[in-house]
């Protein structure tokens, strides 16, 4: 039986109408001076660290532990302006989804997996009134690599459940490659959504264990039952 339901954020649960990218735009332009910093770069399923990395690296700005510091100070602070005007929204099927989650005899705890850093992940999720929903996770700040990020909430999950889990117990749902990449390097069963930027037909190849337009496609309990159907 499923014990844990990772989501990733950013095309799965919510969509911000830019806020991030325009936020990372604002910080790079502010304290380090670099106009049309994002320009060119993509960001869907990335790590808030590692693209942070690749801007400084195209501008000649030392990746330092201080300038990344710098950086996400900055980048709250306009990501939470942002997220206030910039309107957006939570992507239709997700709170039934939630609720049938929680709904289920034994229900799996619920938890994120994503690459924005861990504050980032907060405030766009309180926006929406979705934080409270998750009790664990791994973000952009525990690890550049998703696949990294994926094996810290999984052993978060673990102790907190005080049980190694395995991966046949977890279910990733996710919108991009890089979800159902980061799910198979722990060997969890994932879920792919059509409800980013990615469409259907880029993520069957990758052969994710459900592919579906949205999340009122598929039941919970399909998703948590013992064998896939």
């Amino acid at each position: 039986m499923v014990r844990l339901v990772l989501f990733d954020v950013d095309g799965t649960l919510i969509r911000t109408r830019g806020a991030g990218v325009e936020a990372f735009a604002r910080t790079f332009a502010a304290e380090f001076g670099i106009r049309d910093g994002v320009k060119g770069v993509q960001f869907a399923g990335r790590t808030d660290r590692s693209l942070v990395r690749e801007v400084f690296v195209r501008h000649d700005v030392p990746a330092t532990e201080a300038n990344f510091l710098r950086f996400f100070g900055r980048y709250v602070v306009e990501l939470e302006d942002l997220l206030h005007g910039n309107g957006g929204h939570v992507i239709p099927g997700v709170w039934e989804f939630l609720r049938a989650l929680q709904a289920l005899a034994r229900p799996p705890v619920l938890g994120l997996l994503t690459g924005n850093i861990r504050l980032g992940a907060e405030l766009k999720l309180r926006r929406f009134g979705l934080w409270e929903w998750f009790r664990v996770g791994g973000f952009g700040d525990d690890h550049e690599d998703r696949s990294q990020i994926a094996a810290v909430a999984r052993d978060r999950a673990s102790r907190m459940l005080g049980d190694v889990l395995r991966g046949d117990q977890i279910v990733v749902v996710g919108d991009t490659p890089h979800d159902v990449r980061c799910g198979r390097a722990i060997g969890a069963r994932v879920l792919a959504v059509a409800t980013g930027g990615c469409p259907a037909a880029d993520l069957r190849p990758l052969q994710p264990d459900w592919l579906v337009e949205g999340l009122g496609q598929v039941s919970a309990a399909e998703v948590c039952s013992a064998t896939l159907s």
